[in-house]
């Protein structure tokens, strides 16, 4: 095998590296802030479509001219086989569902295997409940396939919600 191939291939990264501590604990205030809306199967708690749905999307935004913004795709469950994923861009694109959320919406960082989600749910309903806030929307976003976690030694996942003050 060539040198240049194997140095080439050790740096390969499909994912972009994360700073955790640029998402944790942090407030955000979106103001239409644009996401492409599609869905994905998901059998065993594993997405089934999602390569196909992120190239179908991929090419939308590249022939609209369009940017993804900072890797940012939410995941949404709405079913035991189904969830909504929602991939962060700067301008409208054409021939896929355009929403625009607004609103305040708190984050927080976990590290660990996906196994941990429910752990992970429960912190984060504490922190909100201790916070005075109110959980409105909910949303997942995984930072790194599997592949990639691997090789970077962590696997983050940020849960993101839209909230209002609890006092309403």
């Amino acid at each position: 095998m060539r040198e240049d191939y194997v140095a080439e291939e050790e740096q390969f990264n499909c994912c972009q590296p994360f700073n955790p501590e640029s998402w944790d604990n942090k407030v955000l205030f979106w103001k239409n802030k644009i996401f492409l809306m599609d869905h994905v199967f998901i059998l065993f708690r594993k997405p089934l479509n999602i390569e196909r749905v992120m190239k179908r999307l991929d090419s939308k935004v590249r022939n609209a001219g369009a940017h993804v913004l900072g890797s940012m795709c939410l995941t949404d469950r709405t079913s035991k086989r189904n969830m909504n994923l929602y991939l962060a861009v700067d301008k409208e694109v054409p021939g896929v569902k355009n929403i625009s959320l607004t609103g305040k919406f708190y984050s927080k960082v976990y590290e660990g295997q996906i196994y941990d989600t429910k752990e992970w749910s429960d912190d984060y309903k504490l922190l909100m409940r201790a916070k005075g806030l109110t959980i409105k929307k909910w949303f997942m976003w995984y930072i790194t396939c599997p592949k990639c976690a691997k090789e970077y030694g962590k696997n983050y996942v940020v849960i993101i919600c839209e909230v209002e003050s609890g006092e309403s």
